[in-house]
């Protein structure tokens, strides 16, 4: 947590309401997302209990296993959830339209939409994963087959959740975790994965402060958990009780008993879903009255890309994902995770001030006044050619962590790329030494607007369009422990 994010948390504890983090939202949000809220059987790693999904606030579909320790009945829930989520995935699927090509990218056709999915809290985000581990290598044939949507389920549930890894995506996200980028709370980030007591830091009802409605949140006879835990007062008193009851329906063999088991069990455990369901779309109806940043739909249009290479590779049959990454794997997949964490926090400090002001006090941003400038300086190339390199010089006293030679940017003008030559100290300051690489004219014609005039106030912070990709080894060039020989590759494509 940084010092301003810990200040705003500190005035939010003294005030009693929440502050604002951001000026902007920096995730897209569709018009139709699917929301999912489940539950689990306590004692049970994946034993899905029932679960709450759908695009539309008023017409949710109520799923229930009413024993979840049935193998049976248990898959039975995987193939109803598969027809809604593959339902969703179809339509995402309808529309393509054309992405030009550009200088590293053929032209391509991509799908005009891709899923988002809104889970209550990143406990229910990992729940996602591990359902999607469980059902993905299931067999449709053979002994105990389950139905054919089950193994695909599993296979976009892991896309999905593997995709949530990625800080830039949009498609699979915590509502906790998109509040809270917006809002500070006077509460610990534990207490702010409780859906019900962040909204009430958010949004209080009227004539009650925050820290008040958090308060009454936390009592879960008002506010039952947003799962995938269920309360054990509610599990001892209520859930028990009605899942014997339907099993001596069962072994009693009467059809109506069974139905009416079913039906009270369904009842009790949408007492439980529906309170979330209703906080889901609240808080996302308080998200969708931020402005958008900018660079969202940018953001937005690289998982349409990714979801369209995921349906090319399921439409071919394409297998589920290993359980585990190889070391060569595991190591790239670290290395663009690390990249477009770079890239993202650039383009948030880029088109929000606030995020702006965290990046210069932990010095991955500066600010300062240009205090020289040379517009119209020049420099030989390899050739001998006569090249336009204006050089200013700002004075900040900002910390300073960009290393010499990394291209940075300003909010005013992004498209302009300038590099740090030097850094120098000047008694409690710092003289940043800044060369102008595009943007800037030629010789002939230079464009002065380019360099700022001395007296201005500027800020600068990491190009999010740059980051030194890194090449790995092959699989046949790496050690045993890391992946090779060849021989090894098909140890991570056994199926659990």
């Amino acid at each position: 947590m940084t010092l301003l994010t810990t200040l705003a948390h500190l005035h939010a504890a003294q005030t009693g309401h929440a502050e604002q983090l951001s000026t902007v939202r920096h995730r897209h949000l569709v018009d139709r997302p699917l929301v999912i809220v489940p539950l689990n059987l306590a004692g049970e790693a994946a034993a899905p209990l029932a679960a709450m999904v759908g695009t539309d606030r008023r017409e949710p579909t109520l799923l229930t296993v009413p024993q979840p320790r049935n193998r049976d009945l248990r898959f039975g829930f995987f193939a109803d959830l598969a027809r809604i989520v593959m339902a969703y995935i179809d339509a995402c699927q309808a529309r393509t339209e054309v992405l030009p090509a550009t200088r590293n990218r053929e032209e391509q056709d991509i799908f005009t939409d891709a899923p988002q999915t809104l889970v209550p809290n990143r406990v229910a985000l990992s729940y996602l994963g591990l359902l999607g581990r469980s059902t993905r290598f299931r067999r449709t044939d053979g002994p105990n087959p389950v139905d054919a949507s089950v193994p695909l389920l599993g296979q976009w549930l892991t896309f999905l959740t593997e995709r949530a890894e990625y800080p830039d995506s949009a498609m699979l996200l915590p509502l906790t975790d998109l509040l809270g980028a917006q809002w500070a709370t006077g509460q610990s980030a534990l207490e702010d994965a409780n859906l019900a007591a962040l909204l009430g830091w958010i949004d209080p009802p009227a004539g009650m402060s925050g820290l008040r409605a958090a308060k009454v949140a936390e009592d879960p006879l008002q506010c039952p958990p947003a799962g995938p835990a269920t309360d054990p007062g509610f599990d001892g008193a209520i859930l028990n009780p009605a899942i014997e009851r339907y099993e001596l329906a069962v072994g009693g063999g009467k059809p109506s008993a069974v139905e009416r088991a079913v039906a009270a069990l369904s009842r009790e455990l949408e007492t439980q879903l529906r309170p979330t369901w209703d906080l889901m779309w609240r808080g996302i109806g308080l998200l969708r009255a931020i402005r958008e940043a900018p660079s969202a739909e940018i953001r937005w249009r690289a998982d349409r890309q990714v979801f369209t290479a995921f349906s090319a590779h399921v439409a071919e049959g394409g297998r589920p994902q290993p359980s585990r990454d190889r070391a060569i794997t595991a190591a790239a997949r670290l290395h663009r995770l690390e990249r477009a964490q770079a890239a993202y926090d650039a383009q948030r400090a880029l088109e929000d001030p606030f995020v702006m002001a965290e990046l210069r006090t932990g010095g991955e941003a500066f600010g300062g006044t240009v205090v020289d400038r040379e517009p119209t300086r020049t420099a030989a190339s390899d050739k001998g050619r006569p090249l336009l390199r204006p050089r200013f010089t700002v004075r900040t006293n900002d910390p300073m962590r960009i290393e010499p030679g990394s291209p940075v940017v300003r909010p005013e003008r992004p498209k302009d790329k300038v590099r740090i030559c030097g850094v120098t100290q000047d008694d409690d300051a710092w003289l940043v030494a800044l060369e102008v690489t595009s943007g800037m004219g030629t010789p002939g014609k230079p464009r002065t607007e380019a360099v700022p005039l001395c007296g201005d106030e500027v800020v600068y912070t990491h190009d999010p369009g740059w980051s030194s990709p890194r090449e790995f080894p092959p699989v046949e060039e790496t050690p045993w422990t890391h992946g090779g020989p060849p021989a090894d590759e098909s140890r991570d494509d056994v199926e659990e």
